[in-house]
């Protein structure tokens, strides 16, 4: 089995993160890192760049986690790149981080988070940052 998180470079996906290593640790279970965008890489700042991606890669080996991280840049959004992941894997968990938002922000700009609560075949654990 395996666990997804959904990772961008912000204090919420740390937070996910953090969650989803606590949660491999406890079900000594493999972790599946997903940082997706949607178009050009090199512009869109929630895909997570080289540095970042080591750290991670780093962090996880001196926890000896069983780990793929993973950037798919396949136009698709976030959310289906998450649930495409845990079906692929047959997840048991998915892990996100989740973010304030106006309501008219949601409105306009959808929301990863609730797409993926809303329609994973699995567990989701959403975290707050701080």
């Amino acid at each position: 089995m395996t666990i997804v998180v959904g990772y961008v470079p912000t204090p919420e996906g740390e937070a996910a993160l953090t969650q989803a290593i606590t949660e491999a640790r406890k079900s000594n279970t493999r972790l599946l890192v997903i940082n997706s965008s949607r178009g050009d890489a090199l512009v869109d700042n929630r895909y997570a760049q080289e540095p970042d991606i080591q750290s991670i890669e780093d962090r996880l080996a001196t926890q000896g986690i069983d780990h793929e991280i993973k950037q798919p840049v396949r136009g698709h959004d976030a959310a289906a790149e998450v649930l495409d992941a845990a079906e692929e894997h047959n997840a048991e968990l998915i892990v996100i981080g989740l973010r304030r938002r106006t309501p008219v922000g949601k409105l306009i700009m959808g929301s990863v988070s609730q797409r993926i609560l809303l329609e994973a075949d699995c567990p989701v654990l959403a975290v707050k940052a701080g």
